[in-house]
């Protein structure tokens, strides 16, 4: 059973229609929200997006935001996880309970990661998943999985705590 949770996953300015789709099937598979911002390297009607995604999108929750400020005015206050291959903290740093139920997890796009501006702006939000030294980094859909389920864990963790 899935912990209680609004997660929100923003794929920022997706560059491959097949990763946005195997994301958005994430997103219905476990109850989160499909934030996606412009520009998108590919048409939402685009064959490999809805064949990545399958029937999952039909029951998916997506919202498209023009620009990230637009999306970060959505955001307001709420908990943000920035992904990073670059740098920032462990994603397993400081055990469990870490992540908030209301959390946006951000991914960057496939070809440049998240906005430089972005992640100096919140650099206590920035999160590294840990990998062995020298790789370049995991496929955009393949770490929104690793982050969204380590997210439903620590919730999960949380929630036994607190019953």
């Amino acid at each position: 059973m899935l912990p209680k949770h609004s997660l929100k996953v923003v794929l920022v300015e997706p560059e491959i229609p097949q990763n946005a789709g195997n994301v958005g099937r994430l997103c219905a598979a476990v109850g989160a929200q499909l934030h996606l911002v412009r520009p998108l390297g590919f048409f939402l009607t685009d064959r490999h997006f809805k064949r990545a995604g399958m029937d999952y999108l039909k029951s998916l929750e997506m919202v498209v935001h023009d620009n990230l400020s637009s999306l970060m005015l959505k955001v307001g206050g709420d908990p943000i996880v920035l992904t990073s291959g670059l740098g920032g903290r462990s994603l397993w740093e400081e055990g469990g309970g870490r992540i908030a139920a209301n959390t946006w997890i951000f991914m960057g796009k496939e070809s440049a990661g998240l906005p430089a501006d972005l992640l100096k702006a919140y650099p206590n939000s920035v999160y590294q998943i840990p990998m062995l030294p020298g790789t370049r980094g995991l496929n955009v859909s393949t770490a929104a999985g690793v982050v969204v389920y380590e997210a439903l864990r620590q919730l999960k963790k949380s929630e036994a705590r607190s019953q």
